[in-house]
């Protein structure tokens, strides 16, 4: 495999990392927080309607998440493709 050939599987890996990863964040922060509300809030967590719950506290934890899954997947693919970062 040339270098040129490396540097596009790289950044095609960093790409759909990155979309997959968005695509959760819209689905938690839109989809949780406000599209599905009225379902999640037949559910409760600590007294809280779990879609309240989901909008003000479950987003931020899922975000946190998915900063260390992403700076855990980049690092191995920086490793995998001999970048150095």
């Amino acid at each position: 495999m040339t270098e040129s050939q490396a540097h596009k599987l790289y950044w095609r890996a960093v790409l759909r990392l990155t979309a997959v990863l968005l695509v959760i964040w819209f689905a938690v922060s839109f989809g949780a927080g406000i599209l599905f509300r009225d379902f999640l809030d037949k559910f409760s967590i600590g007294g809280a309607p779990l879609g309240f719950w989901m909008a003000q506290n479950g987003a931020i934890y899922v975000f946190v998440i998915l900063i260390i899954v992403y700076c855990i997947r980049m690092n191995a693919l920086e490793r995998k493709y001999g970048i150095k970062g």
